[in-house]
């Protein structure tokens, strides 16, 4: 086998391997926080977990969850083609195998507010782990995509939203507790701030513009003063007419603040655009051969 073919297949092996790592976590979301304290936060997931509460657990979650997806991938199947199916129903049947092996683990606290937040954190990393490894567990995203298709209600993430909140509001009124709905924005809300964490790490840059009449010294301090590359663009004002230099860089988060302290001391008059940058490579950030 030669480099390059060994090198996919152990990538291919790294992607399964964090699957199942994924399918775990968000397993342990459901079993030892969200279903014990009776909280439905949208989704698959959640509606199974519904049926599951309704029923007095007759119905184990994790086959739930693969019923469930499968009219889904089936209907899906024209749309995303069979090797995006194929991948994610092994993604639905791993995520479901694992939450019923697990569900003898005890819930680990009776605090909704806790259990929303932790269940949270375990979903965010399951989620994170599938996009990151290019994975997906179908499910409403999935559902999302064929309703945005069918009926033109707008862009996927709205669709998605749509049947989440249906899900959401179903278990309030089903379970007869409305604060679920509250229950499900924290779970939701965490979620969504880990799984980015996930994808993207903990140290975040932020690319600047700086608008200025002070180009040459501007670059000449922030290059002598700053570990950081600059480049220095043409600029015309629209309404004046008249012409700026426009300094690109990139700092770190914790470089935020000299920044600020040279561009104050060179020209107090520029003008400055500061924008998170979730994802930098090249020298002094990310190197292009440190691929995860």
């Amino acid at each position: 086998m030669d480099k390059a073919k060994k090198k996919l297949v152990l990538n291919e092996c790294k992607g399964y391997f964090f699957m199942v790592i994924g399918c775990v976590a968000y397993a342990l979301s459901t079993v030892l926080f969200l279903a014990p304290n009776s909280i439905v936060a949208g989704g698959v997931t959640g509606l199974s977990t519904l049926i599951h509460l309704l029923t007095e657990g007759k119905a184990p979650i994790g086959v739930l969850t693969i019923a469930i997806n499968i009219p889904i991938f089936l209907l899906g199947l024209k749309y995303t083609g069979w090797k995006f199916i194929l991948r994610s129903l092994l993604t639905v049947a791993t995520l479901g195998v694992i939450t019923d092996l697990l569900e003898f683990l005890p819930a680990i606290t009776d605090d909704p507010v806790l259990a929303s937040l932790y269940g949270g954190i375990c979903q965010g990393i399951g989620i994170g782990l599938f996009v990151r490894y290019e994975f997906s567990s179908g499910g409403t995203e999935l559902g999302g995509r064929l309703i945005s298709k069918w009926f033109k209600l707008g862009n996927i993430p709205i669709c998605v939203g749509i049947l989440d909140a249906i899900i959401v509001v179903a278990g309030a009124i089903c379970l007869q507790k409305v604060d679920n709905v509250l229950y499900a924005l924290i779970v939701i809300f965490s979620s969504t701030k880990v799984s980015e964490i996930v994808l993207v790490g903990l140290e975040k840059s932020k690319m600047c513009f700086i608008i200025t009449d002070k180009g040459r010294e501007m670059s000449k301090t922030l290059v002598e003063r700053s570990p950081r590359g600059v480049t220095v663009m043409d600029g015309k004002g629209a309404y004046t007419d008249s012409h700026h230099d426009v300094v690109l860089t990139c700092v770190k988060n914790r470089q935020l603040m000299q920044l600020r302290q040279i561009v104050k001391e060179v020209d107090e008059h520029a003008f400055v655009i500061i924008n998170d940058s979730t994802e930098v490579r090249g020298k002094g950030f990310k190197e292009w051969d440190k691929e995860e």
